[in-house]
C-alpha cells in the first residue's frame, strides 16, 4: 500500500520558495544514492519554511529490491529517507524520523557504535546530538503532536 498523496502538493506546484529551496535539498538528497535512477513523482507533505520538509518520492530504483516510495526529511536538522511500510501519512513519517534519530543522539551521548544507527552526516558529538535534540524536541511539540490534535476532534 502507498500513502495517499490527493492532499499532498507535487513539488513542481510549490510557490513558496524556502519550501521549494527544501525540494530541491530534497530531491539533490534522494538521487545522490546510487540506487536511485531517478525521481518519477515528488510531493510535498508538509513543512515550514526553512526548518523541515517532508517529501514523499517516487523513484526509478537502479537496484532490484529497493523500496520505490520513500519519504525523504529534508531541513535545519539531518536528512534522511525512509520507507513506507509503517509510515502511510506523513505524521507517521515524522515519527519515525524522530524515532531514529534519537537513537542516533542516545548512542553518540553514550559513546555506543553507530554501525546499526541511521547514518547522520554529522560528527557524533556531544554538542550536535544536544543540538538535534533540541530540534527533534520542537517537530515533536509543534508539528507531530499538533497533526494529531489536528487529525482528531475529540482531543
Amino acid at each position: 500500500m502507498r500513502p495517499d498523496t490527493t492532499q499532498m502538493t507535487p513539488v513542481n506546484a510549490i510557490e513558496d520558495d524556502e519550501l521549494r529551496a527544501l525540494a530541491d535539498e530534497a530531491q539533490s538528497f534522494i538521487t545522490g544514492f546510487r540506487w536511485c535512477r531517478s525521481v518519477r513523482d515528488s510531493f510535498l507533505a508538509d513543512g515550514v519554511g526553512n526548518i523541515v520538509g517532508i517529501f514523499l518520492f517516487r523513484i526509478e530504483p537502479a537496484v532490484i529490491g529497493v523500496d520505490d516510495t520513500l519519504w525523504v526529511v529534508v531541513g535545519d536538522l539531518p536528512s534522511a529517507y525512509l520507507v513506507c511500510d509503517d509510515a502511510l501519512d506523513w505524521p507517521s513519517a515524522l515519527r519515525a524520523y524522530v524515532r531514529e534519530m534519537r537513537r542516533w543522539v542516545a548512542a553518540v551521548r553514550a559513546g555506543s557504535n553507530l554501525d546499526d544507527i541511521i547514518p547522520v552526516r554529522a560528527e557524533p558529538t556531544r554538542e550536535h546530538a544536544d543540538m538535534l535534540a533540541s530540534r527533534l524536541d520542537c517537530i515533536e511539540e509543534h508539528m507531530i503532536h499538533e497533526s494529531t490534535i489536528n487529525n482528531n476532534p475529540d482531543t
